[in-house]
């Protein structure tokens, strides 16, 4: 009947959704020379710092993928040893649940024990106050950065390199 028809309709709806988010888009971004802006270094002519890895998160974190998240971040910074940073540019990112919360602190933690600070930039209102109703930032290896430029300015002052 109408009922079963709507009901599995509302279900592989929300298996879709869950399906397509738990698995967020991250760039990898660099500065796009003479600007202030960062773009895709897989698309785009762009400046980076080998002590400085700057990840655009593309979606909201939830429970459906921070895992992903985090199995993104340590397999980017294992392959480099050079990595003294890693900033996370939250610009997309407008909403943060308690499981992605979690994750944050593990991947916090986990690169401390690495000697590589994590860092976040141009995270919305409503997502720093949810962090700030943690501890989180309490905790934070890293700064809170208003923008991505601020952050590679303070991080990479240094002549950066032309990514490949």
């Amino acid at each position: 009947g109408v009922e079963v028809g709507v009901a599995a309709g509302v279900a592989l709806s929300i298996a879709l959704h869950l399906y397509k988010t738990s698995r967020p888009h991250v760039a990898e971004v660099g500065r796009v020379p003479g600007t202030e802006h960062f773009r895709n270094i897989l698309r785009h002519e762009v400046e980076t710092h080998p002590a400085v890895v700057t990840l655009r998160v593309d979606e909201s974190l939830y429970f459906a993928n921070a895992a992903f998240l985090q199995d993104y971040v340590y397999d980017r910074v294992v392959k480099d040893k050079d990595v003294r940073h890693v900033v996370l540019m939250f610009s997309a990112v407008n909403e943060v649940d308690l499981s992605a919360l979690e994750s944050l602190e593990a991947i916090n933690r986990r690169l401390a024990d690495m000697d590589i600070r994590l860092h976040l930039s141009e995270v919305k209102g409503p997502v720093m106050d949810r962090l700030k109703r943690s501890h989180f930032l309490d905790d934070l290896s890293g700064k809170v950065f208003l923008s991505q430029h601020d952050a590679m300015r303070a991080l990479a002052p240094k002549k950066p390199r032309a990514a490949e």
